[in-house]
């Protein structure tokens, strides 16, 4: 069992190349085992901790853990300290943005009208789709028949929706505000 963990990572990142698992018979020859059995046992243990499941057709798909990932207890932000080995716990990203998947969608910032909250043109913002929210909450809302992504405010008690960069006016609807939804993640990938 001390190689699973390396089998794993080799069956990832087939699947990240691939979109599909490999056959019973090719992960033999991907991960170097001649022996049906051992390549069984393999599947076995990988199913038993939940990184595979069965699909129709003999085949084999990914399972509840399969896209976990290692995360590591911290990295300061400031001054450096001496790096230890503090080890980690595992993560699926999905478990960590989305709490409610039938009401979440992924959302492509566009501009950078938010860039004073942290949030820049191409970074992918996650919404949970909700008619209402706080002040003070990222919103995506609708604003005389257009999207946009601010900062819900109050002013005189009315709604009005804020940015993140002192280059733009607070918006101050002259129709009618909709809350499409709640901003409760982000991510971006660096080029």
């Amino acid at each position: 069992m001390s190689n699973d963990a390396q089998h794993l990572a080799t069956l990832q990142d087939y699947y990240a190349r691939h979109r599909v698992l490999p056959s019973y018979a090719a992960i033999g020859e991907l991960i170097g085992m001649s022996s049906k059995a051992s390549v069984a046992g393999l599947v076995m243990r990988l199913k038993g901790e939940g990184y595979l499941e069965s699909a129709p057709g003999q085949r084999l798909k990914p399972g509840a853990r399969f896209f976990e990932r290692p995360l590591a207890e911290s990295v300061p932000a400031g001054l450096p300290s001496p790096a230890a080995d503090t080890g980690s716990n595992n993560l699926t990203i999905d478990e960590f943005l989305v709490k409610n998947p039938s009401t979440t969608v992924l959302v492509r910032v566009r501009g950078d009208s938010m860039i004073d909250a942290g949030i820049h043109s191409d970074d992918i913002v996650v919404v949970e789709k909700r008619q209402n929210a706080k002040v003070g909450e990222l919103v995506v809302a609708i604003v005389d028949n257009e999207f946009t992504l601010k900062r819900l405010a109050q002013e005189k008690g009315k709604y009005v929706l804020k940015p993140e960069n002192k280059a733009y006016p607070v918006i101050r609807p002259q129709g009618t505000l909709e809350i499409f939804g709640v901003v409760v993640g982000q991510f971006r990938k660096y080029k």
